[in-house]
């Protein structure tokens, strides 16, 4: 009886994975263009239903939702699958640290600190992903000269690329992730018990 019950809450926390990975591939499919960006960058809050499934279901299932979302962006990439590499990587580093401090601390508080921690983690990762990953593919559209004109259309003073990604990636990438952060913890409660089939 127990080992049929562990099964059916397997089976359940599957379906839920699907689930919440096919509304996080519609939400990355809703993503807009934002005033003090340049237009090839978009904000989306795809990664909410993998923070959702990370603290109900535990941190490996919102990363599970991270990679069936962007296997499904495999569909009509642009990048050759780098830019649906880059995001899944950012989002394991967002929704993976926040899903593991709450397993210990099932608290409001600790879903706060470990979404602060792992929106951190994104932020700086975006860095260094958007560097080495996603510009080099940019660059094969639009030569690096003329991304950095559309940073310095918003700020003049920018020099280069990279800085222009530190100043302007970094902290968009970790209000992007504040934003699932915030809708999260409004929707949270009313979610869980339905995820974790309580109701």
């Amino acid at each position: 009886m127990v080992t049929q019950s562990k099964k059916n809450l397997q089976v359940r926390a599957m379906v839920m994975t699907a689930i919440l990975a096919a509304m996080s591939y519609i939400l990355a499919m809703m993503s807009f263009s934002v005033p003090f960006m340049p237009s090839f960058i978009k904000l989306d809050v795809s990664e909410l239903p993998a923070l959702i499934g990370s603290f109900s279901l535990g941190p490996v299932y919102g990363v599970l939702v991270c990679l069936i979302k962007n296997l499904l962006g495999l569909m009509n990439s642009s990048t050759n699958g780098i830019g649906e590499l880059s995001n899944f990587l950012l989002g394991a580093m967002f929704v993976f640290p926040a899903g593991l401090l709450y397993q210990h601390k099932k608290s409001r508080k600790g879903a706060i600190i470990g979404s602060l921690i792992g929106a951190v983690c994104m932020a700086v990762g975006s860095v260094f992903t958007n560097i080495f990953l996603v510009y080099p593919i940019y660059y094969n559209f639009m030569a690096e000269e003329a991304i950095l004109s559309a940073y310095q259309m918003i700020i003049p003073a920018m020099k280069s690329v990279q800085q222009s990604i530190i100043c302007f990636n970094m902290p968009f990438t970790f209000m992007k992730a504040m934003l699932s952060v915030l809708i999260c913890l409004l929707v949270y409660k009313r979610l869980s018990p339905v995820i974790k089939g309580k109701v």
